[in-house]
């Protein structure tokens, strides 16, 4: 677990969660743009990606094993003794949906980065069929994700970035991937479960990914007080790198501000 801390007094703290095949290292503009705005900042590496293992790179036994990883962090953010934002990206989405359905967590507001609520690409009915089989018989089976960074997004200095980086995960296993699948049917099976917390959704408009379709409907069975969705016409899945990656990092910080100012902090 890493923490990055604000420039002079903080304002709140933001719990960052990574998407599926990367790592914390990603994220270093999105980093700095909180904390050089006033803002502690707190993210690791989920099991199985980045710096945490080698060998079971792209592997969980279960999905529980992000929710309880994402939980301490936020019990590290308590720490601080300021407001928590919890902001997860993709996949992270998913994990952040899935602990407000099983835990009551004392957060500030949410934000949901093209949260992983349906794939765009799904597999073959008969390797969906023959997943089930190899998930009891041989879980560990590693098998290409097909997600290639051009298909994240359009920065090209990303890009770039991508294709050297070797903490990059390119396989997952089978156990992995019907995690995945369990973990979005519950998301919406549990909708009802989700915890009343302010929510900032924003989505990219030409997403290869994740399937904006499931995410917006998602987004409007959700019984929550205070909801807001954003699409991002012409942006890819990473909508915080995209070229357009400044203003939507100003429309997620004007999300934050708004939620300290509800709850009586100076912004």
């Amino acid at each position: 677990m890493w923490k990055w801390e604000a420039e002079g007094e903080a304002k709140a703290v933001i719990v960052m969660v990574h998407g599926a095949m990367e790592h914390h290292r990603r994220y270093g503009w999105l980093i700095e743009m909180w904390r050089s705005s006033g803002f502690h900042v707190i993210m690791a590496d989920l099991p199985g990606q980045g710096m945490t293992t080698r060998a079971n790179r792209g592997h969980i036994d279960s999905f529980d094993e992000y929710i309880y990883e994402v939980k301490d962090w936020i019990q590290a953010a308590y720490r601080y003794d300021l407001p928590v934002f919890l902001l997860g990206h993709s996949m992270g989405g998913l994990i952040s949906l899935r602990l407000l359905q099983e835990e009551r967590l004392n957060l500030a507001g949410v934000i949901l980065s093209s949260p992983c609520l349906g794939l765009v690409h799904t597999p073959s009915k008969l390797l969906e069929v023959l997943s089930h089989g190899l998930n009891v018989v041989f879980p560990t089976l590693r098998i290409n994700s097909g997600l290639t960074v051009q298909m994240a997004t359009r920065n090209e200095d990303v890009r770039e970035a991508d294709s050297n980086d070797t903490l990059y995960v390119t396989k997952v296993s089978v156990r992995w991937y019907r995690e995945l699948a369990a973990a979005i049917k519950q998301a919406f099976l549990n909708i009802d479960q989700t915890q009343d917390i302010p929510m900032l959704v924003m989505q990219g408009g030409d997403d290869l990914i994740v399937n904006k379709a499931t995410v917006k409907d998602w987004f409007n069975h959700a019984p929550l007080s205070e909801k807001r969705f954003k699409e991002w016409p012409k942006c890819y899945h990473e909508i915080f790198n995209e070229p357009e990656r400044e203003e939507v990092f100003e429309y997620a910080k004007d999300f934050v501000n708004s939620q300290l100012k509800a709850i009586g902090y100076i912004v």
